[in-house]
């Protein structure tokens, strides 16, 4: 096992990887996004559609965990990509990923100050955005530990909203608490049919539905900074696919029930219609506090995903060597300046160029993360090849990815249809029109300026 990690420390333990990785699919997507679903593919169809998206994050993270228990890395999939598939894919997947996560922190400050609005109107959004953008770089730039403890209570926030509502919700379905509007029970299941929109509605929400698992993955970036991982990234693993596929699924279920899913789609979150039909005052001011909390806790696991990937790139010959050192914390700091700063980039051009180029970053932001488990599933078939054409054995391996080959090609597949669907909608389509050719073009760079460079070296 190589256990390597350059200067970086390993002073996280499993409770703050399963919090990461739980905390990192519960944003905002699902508190909001999850209205577009229901109203999409219906009540059973929604069910249905977060249930195949569960199994996809599963494959994907067999393929992961054989990766990262096996080759503990904290660059995780830009690392097993360099090394498994090619140098050239591996750059690719690092400075996509790496955008991607920087636009999305952005893009979380901007929402949060938006969402600040509801209780301090007078104040501007980028007073907001520079306020909880200084904390978020404090908090990383002290140690990879005051990251993964303020993610973890993220988190707690978060899951425990959803096990309240989901226990409360279960009791107004019952009949335990009235319920405003009458139809308590699961008549909004099935009384419009079994898929109201059709099947095919089905696949396309399975777009928004994948989305919204993306952040599990994050498990592996922090792998290279756990202490014991291969005790604890097991562990840490399977918890977090039972559990995230139990309360995705169970909430949405209740959600269901509460809310007749032609309501679903027009108001702000479903979550905040059904706890007023449960008579629960300030339900609005609740769920503000619930995404704010959300939003934070995305940005922050952006801002350490964005600066880790960098240090990768920068350990693998594929950026500046400035952004592989690291301070006496074991921070890479440099590389945490940069990703910020690229972030504050992106906040302007939020401001001064919305329609085009913040439209832009942001369009090729939600192919990275596709792009990312694709990845996974690549660099585990190819690991598991060269694994075995060097004398290893599949049972000396800690995590075993089964079925194999069929788990890594399935999932590959499965990822690669989520992406190419999303022409099939206008509000997704140019994630496909300008994700593919910005694919082409970091093989372009890397192979016309980079890989002569790194030849040189070796």
């Amino acid at each position: 096992m190589d256990t390597n990690n350059n200067g970086l420390k390993r002073s996280m333990k499993s409770r703050h990887l399963f919090m990461i990785a739980l905390g990192g699919v519960i944003g905002t997507g699902f508190f909001n996004g999850s209205g577009y679903t229901i109203s999409q593919a219906g009540p059973i169809g929604a069910i249905l559609s977060y249930l195949i998206g569960g199994f996809v994050m599963y494959l994907v993270m067999l393929c992961l965990g054989e990766l990262t228990i096996a080759n503990p890395s904290s660059g995780s999939f830009q690392d097993y990509a360099t090394r498994f598939i090619g140098p050239g894919t591996g750059f690719m997947v690092g400075w996509l990923y790496w955008l991607g996560w920087a636009a999305t922190v952005a893009l979380e400050l901007v929402t949060i100050g938006s969402t600040m609005k509801r209780w301090f109107p007078d104040v501007q959004i980028w007073q907001w955005c520079l306020l909880f953008g200084a904390v978020l770089f404090l908090v990383n730039a002290f140690s990879a530990r005051s990251f993964a403890e303020t993610e973890f209570w993220f988190a707690i926030i978060k899951v425990s909203m959803i096990v309240l509502f989901i226990i409360i919700g279960a009791a107004a379905i019952f009949g335990l608490i009235p319920l405003s509007g009458g139809n308590t029970g699961i008549s909004n299941l099935y009384k419009d049919g079994i898929f109201p929109n059709g099947f095919a509605a089905i696949i396309m929400t399975m777009i928004a539905v994948n989305f919204s698992f993306q952040g599990t993955e994050l498990v592996g970036v922090a792998a290279g900074e756990s202490e014991n991982p291969e005790k604890t990234l097991p562990r840490a693993i399977n918890q977090t696919v039972y559990r995230t596929i139990l309360f995705f699924g169970l909430a949405i279920t209740v959600l269901v029930c509460l809310v007749p899913w032609k309501q679903a789609g027009v108001v702000e979150s479903p979550f905040v219609v059904a706890i007023d039909r449960m008579g629960i005052p300030y339900a609005a001011d609740i769920m503000n506090f619930v995404v704010i909390t959300a939003l934070l806790s995305v940005a922050n696991s952006g801002l350490y995903a964005a600066t880790r990937m960098m240090y990768s790139l920068s350990n693998n010959g594929m950026a500046p060597k400035i952004f592989g050192s690291v301070t006496k914390r074991g921070v890479p700091l440099w590389a945490l300046v940069i990703s910020f700063i690229v972030a504050s980039l992106s906040l302007l051009t939020s401001k001064f160029a919305a329609d085009t180029v913040y439209m832009w970053i942001l369009s090729i932001a939600g192919t990275t993360a596709v792009i990312a488990w694709m990845s996974i599933a690549a660099s585990q078939y190819f690991f598991r090849r060269h694994y075995l054409a060097n004398g290893g054995k599949v049972e000396d391996l800690s995590f075993r990815t089964p079925l194999y080959p069929l788990v890594p090609i399935l999932a590959f597949v499965l990822n690669a249809i989520v992406m190419l669907s999303q022409v099939l909608d206008p509000a997704t389509s140019l994630s496909v029109y300008l994700g593919i050719p910005a694919i082409v073009l970091c093989y372009i760079i890397y192979y016309v300026f980079v890989h002569k460079r790194r030849m040189q070296k070796k």
